[in-house]
This record gives C-alpha cells, structure tokens and sequence, in this order.
C-alpha cells in the first residue's frame, strides 16, 4: 500500500487522536509517513503512540489545546519542527450537542462552532500558508453527512460541517494553482470511542442503521482509507470535493 499510495518519507499533521483522527494517523503511519498528532487528551495520545509502535509507525505526539488561534500556530510551528512542513493535513476534531434549537444557549452554539469549524481555518489557514510557500500539499478536513441532511437537535453542529464544506471549496479554487488541493470527506453513522454511548442506549443503534442502505454503521477505519487516498499522488487531480464515506446515507 505504501508504494502504490508513494507517501513513504513524507511529513503528515493530524488533528484529533481518537476516533477518525487516531484511525488516519494509523493509517498515514502505515503508508510511511512521518506523521505529527494533535490532541489535548493525554490518554488519547499514549493510546495512539502505542498502537502505532506496535504496528511500526513512526507518530509524534503533540499535546495541545487549540482553542484560540495563536495556540493553532504555535502547533503547526511545533508539528514542522517535528517532521517538517506537512504533505498532508486532516483536521478531525469536532463534536455534537444532540440538543433542539430551542435549548441551546449562546455559549453552547459559540463552543460548537470554536471547535468544529473555527480551528478548521485558523489551522488549514497557517498549514496552508506553508504548502503553496512549498508549491505542494494535501489537505482533508472531516465534515459530515450532516453538512447535506436537516437531522433534528444538530444544528450547531449541522452549521459548522456546511461550513467547512464551503471553507474548503474556496481554499481550493485560491490554492490549486500552487500545487494544494483541498478535499473533505463525509463520514455518515461511524461507531467511535464517541458516539458508542450514544449508540448504545435507547435503540439508536438500530434506527440509525435502518437509515442506511447498507444496513450497518462505518468503522474509522473505512474513512481513514478515503482520506489516506486523497493524500496521495493518487488524487492529485482532485480538490475542492467532499467524498461521503456513508453507505449510501445520503441516497435516502
């Protein structure tokens, strides 16, 4: 897989430890990538240290919050003294607040947003400076089938994958003519460490799989492989896309 995808040597930055992020850092690692992690869970990172030590991969861990935009470049400084100005970026951090409209407050829909789409550009913003400086790069970010479906009690969350969707798609047309190309992939219904909680109580398990045509949920490990192709040579003529990784999720 390494030869075929030709990411052996390169310099990777993944945003989020766990979950898709951990499972693309995995899978980065496998391909021979020099791959830089960010997280501020400590856990989550020995966990990934260890996973990719067992499989042969080289993983830098980064503890970091990056809440404010000064602590998203301070990262991205420290992820190219690690391993040099990234080839590949994928911003996989995020999270929901399965609540209505009606009972979210202003901090809940400002911390939603920081989160999810605010560290998306200010660290796409500073990574990409530094790729059409380098006249190459890749860059994923993670956005959802809920950037495309109304699903009820995810409106923040819904807002900000629509945004990162469009984010990406101008950061494509202004980067292409330096060599970047800029994609997202759309995970549909994915059990993570995450979302196996919510699964697991009350039936969403198995309503959610109803939805699906393909009758079951994803696995990281499936949207970590689309990502990993969109990092590669291989879709060197591809940007400004969100490919959905969903089993069909949005064919219904």
């Amino acid at each position: 897989m390494a030869g075929w995808l030709d990411l052996e040597g390169k310099g990777a930055l993944v945003i989020g430890a766990g979950g898709l992020g951990g499972a693309t850092a995995l899978s980065l690692a496998a391909a021979g990538m020099r791959t830089a992690v960010v997280d501020r869970d400590a856990a989550a990172l020995d966990a990934l240290l260890a996973a990719a030590s067992a499989a042969g991969g080289e993983v830098v861990a980064l503890a970091a919050d990056i809440s404010t935009p000064d602590a998203c470049r301070e990262v991205v400084a420290r992820a190219v003294e690690a391993v040099g100005t990234p080839r590949a970026f994928v911003h996989a951090v995020g999270r929901n607040d399965r609540r209505p409209v009606l009972e979210l407050g202003d901090a809940d829909w400002e911390a939603i947003l920081t989160l999810n789409l605010s560290t998306a550009w200010w660290l796409g913003q500073e990574v990409g400076r530094r790729m059409v400086e380098a006249g190459e790069g890749r860059m994923v970010f993670v956005s959802s089938v809920s950037a495309l479906l109304a699903h009820a009690h995810h409106a923040p969350y819904a807002a900000t994958k629509g945004g990162i969707n469009q984010m990406m798609r101008v950061m494509a047309r202004e980067w292409a003519p330096h060599g970047v190309t800029v994609n997202a992939v759309g995970p549909g219904y994915v059990e993570t460490d995450l979302t196996r909680a919510y699964l697991d109580r009350d039936g969403h398990r198995e309503e959610l799989e109803s939805l699906v045509p393909a009758r079951r949920l994803g696995v990281p490990a499936e949207v970590a492989d689309a990502v990993t192709f969109l990092l590669s040579d291989r879709a060197r003529f591809i940007t400004g896309q969100c490919v959905y990784v969903d089993g069909g999720r949005t064919l219904v």
